[in-house]
């Protein structure tokens, strides 16, 4: 462990990041999140031991709650990769179960990422039990329509069911609270935001319609669970191959989309950007996390480049992420602008990141480089 003075870097990071906080019944031990990221190293959607220990490496070496990768809730459309994990099935639960366990007996705290893909199908993998893609309205992310179809009314209960079976699956088999996936331009976004959504409905028309169909999945998952089992909620402006795309132009049409959300049930709100550091509207300097916790009042966890500099997707394919000080990070979590942290390809790279960060040793941080993505470490 790197020997620091008081004052020093070093120190400010672990006064700073190593300090416990409650959501709900849950204590986290320290700030430090780990944010999801889709691996594909569960055969037949069952997690093995591989995966336990990869999680167990992170939550041992300090991370202090572990997010899993996207798992598919049970419906015959969530999403069609077999190398995915599921978070339904007896063996697939079961194997969930020792996830759990690993994580619990290196001293992290875990939630699973419940997910649904919507109308995004990934090229070469054939469809999820020869189920078509749906969405609110039938149309992929570039606004297109074909591969897919409208959800009937019918479709939107048995989702919002297969949402809160999972939740219920989740604290039966010891985590500690669920996360769910409503970013990305994944399903639940796919409703919230107006470019895929072009319904007359109920669930359709204005910012508060579009969030029916998420706030209706928050309140089964809140009903299906304990009350203090906590409900975390990821959502983002960005979707994969439309980073310009926005859910709200202004505080105001954010607050119209989240207040639905946290009056439902959610007790913790994840605000996935690209980069942290970037304001997130004109004339302020928050960012997304930022404003979600000053509308909501709510804990909120940000994420987006933490540890890395560099262009978000030459990051992932190995072209120019360079490691990037924390000081920044830190001012604005001392400050409450947010109240936890989600790494991610830091963490791919070096399962030791939140041990070498909380100690002090900055200088053992290595670049991110994309041969991590490839391997289960």
């Amino acid at each position: 462990m790197t020997i620091s003075s008081p004052g020093s870097p070093a120190v400010r990071a672990a006064q700073v990041l190593n300090r416990p906080i409650t959501l709900g019944g849950l204590t986290v031990p320290n700030r430090i999140v780990m944010a999801p990221m889709t691996r594909k190293r569960s055969p037949g959607g069952v997690p093995g031991e591989d995966v336990a220990g990869y999680y167990a490496r992170r939550a041992a070496s300090g991370v202090g709650l572990i997010v899993t990768e996207g798992t598919y809730v049970g419906h015959e459309s969530a999403g069609q990769s077999d190398d995915v994990p599921r978070f339904h099935g007896e063996e697939q639960l079961a194997g969930w179960a020792k996830v759990a366990e690993a994580v619990h007996a290196a001293g992290g705290t875990i939630v699973p990422q419940l997910w649904h893909v919507g109308m995004v199908r990934s090229a070469g993998e054939p469809p999820f039990a020869d189920a078509p893609a749906v969405g609110p309205s039938g149309l992929r992310l570039d606004g297109t329509e074909g591969g897919g179809r409208a959800m009937t009314q019918d479709d939107l209960d048995e989702v919002v069911a297969a949402f809160a079976t999972a939740a219920a699956d989740a604290e039966r088999n010891g985590f500690d609270g669920v996360e769910l996936h409503g970013a990305h331009g994944y399903l639940i976004d796919q409703f919230l935001w107006s470019g895929t959504n072009r319904r007359s409905d109920a669930y359709g028309g204005d910012p508060v319609a579009r969030t029916r169909f998420g706030a209706e999945i928050v309140a089964a998952v809140r009903k299906a669970v304990s009350p203090d089992f906590p409900v975390i909620f990821r959502f983002s402006q960005w979707k994969s191959g439309s980073y310009d795309a926005r859910l709200a132009a202004t505080p105001a049409e954010l607050d119209a989309l989240l207040a639905p959300l946290a009056e439902a049930g959610v007790d913790v709100f994840h605000a996935s950007t690209r980069r942290y550091w970037l304001p997130e509207f004109d004339g302020s300097d928050l960012n997304l996390a930022g404003w979600t916790r000053k509308l909501t009042g709510k804990p909120v966890i940000t994420v987006g480049s933490v540890g890395l500099d560099g262009d978000f997707i030459n990051g992932f394919r190995g072209e120019g992420a360079q490691v990037r000080g924390i000081d920044d990070l830190l001012d604005r979590l001392e400050r409450g602008e947010f109240d936890l942290v989600a790494v991610g390809r830091a963490l791919l790279q070096d399962p030791s990141w939140a041990a070498k960060v909380l100690d002090g040793r900055f200088d053992e941080l290595a670049p991110y480089e994309a041969s991590a993505l490839r391997v289960l470490s």
